[in-house]
């Protein structure tokens, strides 16, 4: 029986300018892995980077214990980085100034090509043939020091991927979804990332069950308190106080601090620990004169069973465009939502340019975001969608 391999991880300078000379020496594109401690700690840093090259083999850094990754991205960045979910790891990799010249999204192809399963050890699957392991991807990587067991499976993240891309790149030529997959890749790489909500408390999952603006007063001060207690700590807010454990202390209004801890709705590993705090936010938002409204204004449009009451022009185009553009994805056998993605079409139908002809439709999807091989093939079939609209009942259907 063959041994086991061992794996190290890389944690000083020396071992990083090592690897990193190593890495510049390899060939070709550069498979890169991140393992955060989602679900355990409060930031989203990258616990560890797993790097393969052809010619260098597999290497597992440790970011919190070095200070400067520079090394690295001097060898590396010039390069294509193939990953897999490449929009969840790439803010990590930039808090760490990794950054790569260009990608190849391995789940983003696999997508394109209209593959079912698409998650990495399916990806894997059907292109190597090789199974993966993935027992350790919830695991806490912030653990130190991490078992085997664990960098094992991360290493093995990363040592079939460019294998992988070189498969895929195949398939997608072959699809003739070659550039479809370049301007996805690109959008993914330089995509500005979601600017921070106002009011990010009203994020509590089962505020919608509270009622009233001191209510809700209450609940922003107990929101906010654990938030402060989870960046101090570095824990998941959720580990600290679960959502729905504050929003019970809301409902159940204590009205003192000991009603508060025999509340048993109010629980989790600092829900008695941290009673003060949390007796603290309670009193603060009972006092604070800065009452939130119980309604945020939104640009979110009305879900698309209301349109047919509040804008029935567009329910009637909304009604014609979505199923050509559903039609056209299966034409391209890829989910529709890649194609184009259902707000987008929403947000075209529920506002049209004026006039709604193949060109003002274009440049009206162009400024929500799609790419233009996304614009080729959907502007003029929404166009036509839109004319139908219009149309008789009896007309639109002859003209489908």
């Amino acid at each position: 029986m063959a041994e086991a391999a061992h794996y190290d991880v890389i944690d000083t300078p020396e071992e990083l300018a090592a690897a990193s000379r190593a890495l510049s020496a390899g060939e070709g594109p550069v498979a890169v892995d991140v393992e955060r401690a989602s679900g355990f700690r409060y930031s989203q840093r990258a616990y560890l980077v797993q790097v393969f090259r052809r010619g260098a083999g597999v290497f597992l850094f440790d970011p919190p214990a070095l200070d400067d990754l520079a090394p690295l991205q001097e060898a590396i960045g010039g390069e294509e980085w193939v990953l897999h979910a490449a929009s969840q790891d790439l803010p990590s990799l930039r808090e760490l100034d990794l950054v790569p010249a260009r990608i190849f999204d391995t789940e983003l192809a696999a997508r394109l090509l209209g593959w079912e399963r698409v998650g990495l050890a399916a990806v894997v699957e059907a292109t190597l043939g090789i199974s993966l392991k993935k027992e350790h991807s919830a695991a806490d990587w912030s653990t130190r020091p991490l078992p085997q067991a664990w960098l094992e499976y991360a290493a093995l993240d990363v040592e079939h991927l460019v294998d992988v891309r070189d498969a895929l790149v195949a398939a997608l030529a072959e699809a003739r979804k070659t550039e479809f997959a370049a301007q996805e890749f690109d959008a993914t790489l330089h995509r500005e990332p979601k600017p921070p909500r106002a009011e990010p408390w009203r994020r509590l999952s089962g505020l919608h069950t509270v009622r009233g603006r001191r209510n809700l007063a209450i609940a922003r001060q107990l929101w906010l308190a654990r938030e402060e207690y989870a960046q101090q700590q570095d824990v998941s807010p959720g580990r600290l106080v679960p959502d729905r454990a504050l929003v019970a202390a809301v409902m159940a209004a204590p009205g003192s601090k000991s009603e508060l801890a025999a509340l048993k709705a109010f629980n989790g590993r600092a829900s008695r620990t941290q009673l003060d705090r949390w007796w603290n936010a309670i009193v603060a938002g009972r006092e604070s004169g800065d009452l939130p409204v119980e309604r945020v204004p939104s640009d979110t449009l009305p879900p698309p069973r209301a349109w047919a009451d509040r804008n029935p022009e567009a329910d009637a185009r909304l009604k014609q465009a979505r199923p050509a553009v559903e039609e056209r994805a299966a034409a391209l056998s890829m989910p529709t939502e890649n194609l184009l993605t259902p707000d987008t079409l929403r947000r075209v139908a529920w506002e049209p340019p004026a006039p709604a002809d193949a060109a003002a439709i274009a440049g009206a999807l162009r400024a929500l975001g799609a790419r233009e091989w996304q614009i080729e093939q959907t502007a003029e079939l929404i166009a036509e969608a839109f004319v139908r609209a219009v149309q008789s009942p009896d007309d639109a259907v002859e003209a489908r």
